[in-house]
């Protein structure tokens, strides 16, 4: 039996789109007319803003910005608000929320503790039913109508009176430090030639860095949801010894496969939640019908999720479309609309019960990929949005110009403007999309040509470089040995050995990466993918002490 490879490919497929900016104005001055703004709560020096971020009728999302008007530091802030029947707060960022019935109490991140004067933070929520104004809301102890706060900023203990909250589910294993997201895709034919398993997460002291598992990829067959390879995913049975927890699948087992190894490791780590995800490089041409008909797309989606066999496995949805109204293994001419469309369907049916993410182009070029679609409307109903900034050069184009893949930034001699990651981000920032709900996105991995000369990038090349499972390929845990850096540029890595050239990133370039990333405000990173790490995890390690 053959098995297809599927994988991120170019952000930027080999044809531009059509830049559709009378579209796009249109749908950015609906958005601007739709934003709805509470009055500030004040409370001495502290007030809070709830700005409805999106309505769709059967839930909404809400941007909650607290700021410091006062003259001195504010060190910790607890935020307490009501809201009205019908409406239940399902999923939040960049705050520790809890809850009790209707009321609910949100405390700074202790990496967003301190608040100097005329500073803000913005944290938000998605939540059930029409947009409605909370009530009952106080901060750090005193009504949210006004007045002073008699003691420090820190909050008051809540009254005996009132009811304790009862916790979120919080992660049992070590969480990701500062609140950031760090999440990893794991494939599904991974199990095949990587022999790589659920287990080896957890081996690699992986399981207890990420907070989210991005399983890839599920099929758009019809534009439906559909399964990619049954086998692999819950019909393979496993030793003892491959199995997470050591126990072995027995032949008349309910489920198997990845889909049980994996609510194995989400046993064993309870904070750690996995997101099933559509589409990718090869399988993203039955967006186009999905887009025809979202309700049918998400109605689709929504049993497949819930499927009875794997009931509670999957913590939400992500969607890889490659790419909306422009051309990646296919073309797509569905529109600028589509993509929200899209993400719109499924927030309906779904509501705040699962989390909604989204990878996307990261072509931060003028007129490029992120200007054909309504990325910023489908980003309001989006837990979080994830631009693959890595594949932007390669031996796709096999005589060159050498280039890293995935440069953090410009610079001098870069093939093609717009193609980093600043310029991909800044772009979608621009668009109106809040920066901590972008994440940064890493390549566990390198591509590289032959037949190169220069050691310096912007050499000439013959071809792909070989790799192990594919050419122009090859997993960091190989090239750190087999072709050791030889300088940076961008951001990023790239080495000189015989006559193959790689660019790749390192523990170092990452530490770099993620230091800007927390610099911007950005929400976490994530990466493709987990095989392509070292045994001991030296890559996904960096990632997580990076975002401390």
């Amino acid at each position: 039996m053959a098995f297809i490879r599927h994988s991120h490919h170019s952000p930027t497929g080999r044809r531009r789109p059509v830049l559709i900016t009378t579209a796009l104005a249109a749908v950015a001055a609906l958005l601007a007319a739709l934003a709805v703004t509470q009055p500030a709560f004040a409370a001495g020096s502290i007030s809070a803003t709830f700005t409805s971020a999106g309505d769709w009728g059967t839930g909404h999302q809400v941007n909650v910005k607290v700021t410091n008007s006062g003259t001195t530091p504010v060190n910790g802030w607890t935020l307490e608000f009501d809201l009205p029947a019908g409406n239940a707060l399902g999923s939040s960022w960049d705050a520790d929320v809890t809850r009790a019935g209707n009321h609910y109490t949100a405390k700074n991140k202790g990496w967003a503790a301190t608040l100097t004067p005329g500073a803000s933070f913005t944290w938000g929520y998605v939540a059930t039913g029409p947009f409605a104004s909370p009530t009952a809301c106080s901060i750090n102890g005193v009504a949210c109508a006004g007045g002073t706060p008699t003691t420090s900023p820190t909050p008051t203990p809540t009254p005996t009176t009132t009811p304790t909250p009862t916790p979120t589910p919080t992660p049992t294993t070590t969480p990701q430090p500062g609140g950031k997201k760090l999440v990893g895709y794991f494939t599904e034919w991974g199990v095949y030639g990587r022999n790589y398993h659920a287990k080896n997460v957890a081996t690699s002291g992986s399981a207890s860095k990420l907070t989210h598992i991005l399983y890839a990829f599920g099929n758009t067959t019809g534009g439906k949801c559909s399964i990619g390879d049954a086998y692999a995913a819950y019909d393979k049975a496993y030793t003892a010894a491959d199995s997470v927890d050591g126990v072995a699948d027995t032949w008349d087992q309910p489920l198997r496969g990845n889909f049980n190894q994996l609510k194995k490791l989400k046993a064993m780590n309870p904070g750690l939640k996995v997101i099933w995800s559509f589409g990718g490089w090869t399988w993203s041409s039955g967006f186009t019908q999905a887009a025809a008909n979202p309700t049918a797309f998400a109605d689709s989606c929504y049993q497949l999720l819930n499927d009875p066999r794997w009931a509670g496995l999957f913590d939400g949805i992500d969607i890889d479309w490659e790419y909306p109204n422009a051309c990646g293994l296919t073309c797509d001419s569905s529109g600028p609309a589509a993509f929200n469309n899209v993400i719109t369907a499924l927030r309906s049916k779904f509501g705040s019960s699962k989390l909604i993410t989204a990878a996307i182009t990261a072509d931060g070029s003028s007129g490029g990929k992120i200007d054909a679609a309504d990325y910023a409307g489908g980003a309001q109903k989006l837990d979080w949005i994830m631009p693959m900034s890595y594949d932007y050069f390669g031996a796709f184009n096999p005589t060159g110009p050498t280039a890293p893949h995935s440069p953090l930034t410009s610079y001098a001699g870069i093939p093609q403007a717009g193609f980093n990651t600043e310029a991909a981000v800044d772009k979608l920032i621009g668009k109106g999309i809040p920066a901590n709900k972008i994440l940064l996105g890493v390549g566990f991995y390198g591509r590289g040509w032959t037949g190169v000369t220069q050691t310096a990038p912007g050499g000439s090349a013959t071809g792909a470089a070989p790799g192990t499972y594919e050419a122009g390929i090859e997993d960091y845990k190989v090239l750190k040995t087999k072709c050791p850096v030889t300088g940076t540029v961008g951001g990023t890595a790239y080495a000189k050995c015989g006559s193959e050239w790689w660019g790749y990133d390192t523990p170092s370039t990452l530490a770099g990466k993620t230091s800007w990333a927390k610099n911007k405000g950005l929400g976490g990173a994530f990466f493709w993918e987990l095989s392509g790490d070292t045994a001991n995890g030296e890559l996904i390690s960096a990632l997580s002490n990076g975002l401390k």
